[in-house]
């Protein structure tokens, strides 16, 4: 069983990085603060990621489940993503996003879980956002953040984990894994209840390029810090499915030797299902490619 711990879907993408908004066009281009990006393979024709191409992607790589966090450059997708785990209740767990404003209580208790974008935050010191992660805690719902480079703001998190000790919390990118520092973000899942996925890490060492034998190292080295259980796989499809297919994410950490099948096994779902809380997965079948 595999389950996805950090991707993206939008019904209309309509973002912004800093003060510059971002814009989808067409053949799975952006306006990204002026700048014309491949955002999506080009086969997403009219700027919309939808869950049902997901799903069409999910049951090819044979993935159960899956988490959909969300950022800024894509836009609140907090209507949409309600939507598409109505559609798929059992497969998809859905994160509602911190925008340095209140959440209502109410609004919060339909999501899964909570997104904080924290390096990209105005206010970048942690602690001044305390009151949502004491009402994630509250209300039994997870946090999903993706934090500044390096160790920034892993002083803060600490104080937070330790007013917060029942808070589930995943933090995403393998903890910006090619900055300076980031083992720091990885000690964090020495905490009971914090974990670490790995959305981006194949962003992260793209140039690199598939199968990726840095990224696998530096799982080995998370794995010495926190240990194989507090670590989950993550494709933080669609943008980096412009370099790779989304079978490809997965794949490398598949096939490589440098880790057990029972690292495997772990990793790229067991974890998962124990954090978020998913029940009666089932296994998509196999379909035998033209190639094959």
């Amino acid at each position: 069983m595999v389950i996805d711990a950090h991707l993206h879907l939008w019904d209309k993408q309509l973002g912004r990085v800093g003060e510059n908004k971002v814009v989808a066009l067409k053949d799975g281009k952006s306006d990204f603060g002026g700048e014309i990006r491949q955002m999506m393979p080009p086969y997403m024709l009219d700027g919309r990621n939808t869950v049902e191409m997901l799903i069409s992607n999910m049951n090819y790589a044979r993935v159960s489940g899956c988490v959909v966090t969300q950022e800024y450059i894509d836009g609140n997708q907090d209507h949409y993503l309600l939507e598409c785990r109505k559609k798929y209740p059992k497969r998809i767990k859905v994160c509602c996003l911190y925008e340095e404003k209140e959440i209502k209580d109410e609004w919060i208790e339909q999501f899964d879980g909570i997104k904080i974008c924290a390096g990209r935050l105005k206010e970048q010191n942690l602690l001044h956002h305390k009151e949502i992660f004491e009402k994630a805690e509250r209300l039994k719902k997870f946090i999903s953040i993706d934090m500044a480079d390096g160790d920034a703001q892993t002083d803060a998190m600490e104080q937070l984990i330790e007013t917060y000790p029942n808070l589930r919390i995943a933090i995403g990118h393998f903890g910006m894994v090619t900055a300076d520092g980031w083992e720091k973000q990885i000690a964090l899942a020495k905490h009971e209840h914090v974990y670490v996925e790995s959305g981006g890490i194949t962003w992260l060492f793209h140039k690199e390029f598939y199968p990726y034998p840095s990224a696998v190292r530096a799982i080995r080295t998370a794995i010495d810090i926190c240990g194989i259980d507090k670590l989950m796989w993550g494709s933080d499809y669609p943008r980096t499915m412009t370099a790779i297919t989304y079978d490809m994410s997965k794949d490398f950490i598949e096939k490589t030797t440098e880790l057990s099948e029972e690292e495997k096994i772990k990793f790229l779902g067991e974890n998962a299902r124990a954090f978020y809380g998913f029940e009666e997965l089932e296994v998509p079948e196999k379909i035998r490619n033209m190639v094959e």
